[in-house]
């Protein structure tokens, strides 16, 4: 492992020792978590350098600090280059994280009270889809929508009857723990018959949009929300694509004078934020040039075939699968007809160095604090190289430690290390590159 960070290990070798213990574990373990992966050396050179130091409150061009040239220079580079990459009319980066995005989503186009229809949290959805935990459940009446609890799909007519009968002013088209693709044409159709704004969420599936192997949003929505981590392998940031004209502009914003893009650039800074994290949008902008790139194409498609091979291994040692498999990055291992909970088998794997999370799947019996389920993803172990036959040997562990629950310690040692040993074969972004 390249040694880094020579002035940490010498003035505050606290923090260096938990540094390359993170980097240790994770060179040594599966990351399947499907909401994680590797940022390159590129991006956290960019997200160290001296644009830390810089206040720029504001937008490029008018900033309310001196000094912001070259701090515009970033931004718009950042801007520019997600726009392209997305095929978007207009780009905002300055969103601290995914929840701050969507929250300033709200901003831009609700008011409080005003009714959303999201998925929620239980059935797959986001945080700030409306549940009720959240603002967006405190702060907005949550229309819900999920999956059939036996098929595990989303029923587009039943979407629509919803949306006929409580009329939201807005729909949230996206999910964190949904194996399948989201039909973003029947979701505008729904959202136009009741004059509703559609709103992506492609947190999780920006890189299989890039890569052509999932429905792209941007045509259909008005605004999509993004975060530049996850398979991005971004820095922890987010952003907002939209357009720029507001379709509904007279009948939501009637004595508005700002377009769509604008209400939304207000709802960031100033509705929600301060100076943004311009050493942030420099690892975003090197994030966003590698996303345009051939080799980031293979490696979103990629993703995809590894997840689905790994859901045929497992299917094939007889295990059920929320939905019955995937089409995406992810997958979530369905225990409700075990007597062991999801969160019984996320700590398990996680002993023997598979590393993911307890989940809930539709129609799950099990309370959110142990769930009937575990979330899986592709994107890290695709990250390192890893093809479909690779998966074959990651169905395998997992079956060993699912079918060893009640004796785990016992068997943990050994599934450890033969999986240290196997990830010793590959170059891990950002830690051995």
């Amino acid at each position: 492992m390249t040694e880094r960070y020579p002035h940490l290990k010498v003035e505050d070798p606290e923090i260096y020792d938990l540094i390359q213990k993170q980097a240790e574990f994770e060179s040594t373990t599966l990351k399947m978590i499907a909401s994680e992966s590797f940022a390159s050396l590129r991006v956290m050179e960019a997200c160290g350098s001296i644009f830390t130091n810089k206040y720029a409150e504001g937008y490029p061009g008018a900033r309310y600090y001196e000094g912001n040239e070259f701090a515009d220079g970033i931004e718009n580079l950042a801007r520019d280059r997600a726009k392209e990459l997305f095929g978007a009319e207009h780009a905002n980066v300055q969103p601290y994280s995914g929840s701050p995005a969507n929250q300033a989503v709200y901003r831009a186009l609700l008011k409080p009270g005003d009714k959303i229809m999201g998925m929620p949290v239980s059935e797959g959805g986001h945080l700030t889809h409306g549940w009720k935990v959240s603002f967006s459940g405190q702060d907005y009446v949550q229309v819900p929508y999920g999956p059939d609890p036996e098929t595990g799909h989303i029923d587009m007519n039943k979407v629509r009857e919803i949306a006929l009968a409580e009329r939201p002013k807005m729909i949230w088209a996206g999910t964190s723990a949904y194996p399948h693709l989201l039909d973003y044409s029947a979701f505008a159709d729904i959202a136009r018959e009741i004059d509703a704004y559609l709103v992506a969420d492609i947190a999780h599936i920006n890189a299989l949009i890039i890569a052509g192997v999932h429905p792209d949003p941007v045509p259909y929505c008005d605004i999509v929300s993004s975060t530049a981590h996850k398979m991005l392998r971004g820095p922890r940031a987010g952003f907002l694509l939209s357009k720029i004209d507001d379709r509904y502009q007279q009948k939501y914003h009637a004595t508005s004078k700002f377009n769509l893009a604008q209400r939304v650039d207000r709802a960031v800074f100033p509705g929600l934020q301060g100076g943004p994290h311009l050493h942030i949008i420099a690892g975003m902008a090197a994030a966003f040039k590698f996303a345009l790139s051939d080799e980031f194409k293979d490696y979103g498609q990629q993703i995809v075939k590894n997840a689905k091979a790994l859901a045929a291994a497992l299917m094939a040692r007889g295990y059920d699968l929320a939905g019955g498999g995937t089409d995406t990055h992810l997958l979530i291992l369905d225990f409700r007809k075990k007597d062991f909970t999801g969160k019984d088998a996320s700590k398990a794997l996680a002993k023997c160095g598979i590393i993911g999370n307890f989940n809930m799947v539709p129609g799950d019996h099990r309370s959110p604090f142990v769930t009937s389920g575990v979330r899986l993803g592709t994107p890290s172990l695709t990250s390192m190289g890893m093809k479909e036959a690779d998966m074959e040997k990651v169905a395998a562990w997992i079956d060993r430690v699912c079918q060893n629950i009640d004796k785990i310690d016992d068997v943990a040692p050994a599934i450890r290390q033969e999986i240290a040993d196997f990830c010793k074969s590959f170059k891990i972004p950002g830690i051995s590159e």
